[in-house]
């Protein structure tokens, strides 16, 4: 549920193993800071050594109102850290299930980027379904938790675009923090910026 704050709570959930190798996660999540009603929970940072403090994070999401996932997409999915994140802090009876009600009412954002471009992601391109393919379980686990699911902030080929290119997504990512849930009601499906380049790089 929204808060009656003015400016409602952001948790962004940030997943990246080498965030210094990263030109795009690391400008948005450095710009997400700068927001006054943001909190940058940086996974890799906080866990090194993977364990997670359960009550912590459940606490974090809770005083939130929208909750980002940020990150790359890795072998189709996300970062090993944020599953197991994922695996331990959305309990049955707290996130879902009977008694799960915590995150309810809640806004979802799944904000990510790729090293390969959207010309890859089509049935002749390197990856062979579109890249929307490929969101099914971060949707179900939305609202498997009763969380509203807002229209994915993707950008593709993140190795390969201008540095423009790069500010230009960072703006639209801290348009999206500032504006939601209003932004969200303007956009079509997925929010995508992309590089048309058909490799694959880091992202």
């Amino acid at each position: 549920m929204l808060s009656p704050s003015l400016a409602p709570r952001v948790l962004v959930v940030f997943a990246h193993a080498m965030p210094h190798t990263s030109r795009v996660n690391r400008a948005m999540i450095d710009a997400a800071r700068g927001l006054p009603n943001v909190t940058v929970r940086d996974l890799y940072e906080t866990y090194p050594d993977f364990h997670i403090d359960v009550p912590q994070e459940q606490a974090l999401l809770e005083a939130a109102d929208l909750v980002v996932f940020q990150h790359p997409i890795q072998w189709y999915g996300m970062p090993s850290l944020l599953k197991e994140w994922v695996d331990v802090v959305l309990e049955v009876g707290w996130a879902y299930g009977q008694g799960g009600a915590a995150l309810r009412g809640k806004y979802y954002l799944l904000s990510v980027t790729t090293g390969s471009t959207a010309d890859a992601y089509h049935e002749a391109g390197l990856h062979n379904w579109p890249f929307g393919a490929f969101l099914p379980p971060f949707r179900q686990t939305a609202q498997l938790c009763g969380m509203q699911w807002m229209p994915p902030l993707i950008l593709h080929g993140a190795h390969q675009v201008s540095q423009a290119e790069v500010d230009a997504h960072v703006t639209r990512f801290l348009r999206v923090l500032s504006t939601w849930p209003v932004v969200s009601a303007h956009e079509t499906d997925e929010i995508v910026s992309s590089s048309r380049r058909d490799r694959v790089a880091p992202q």
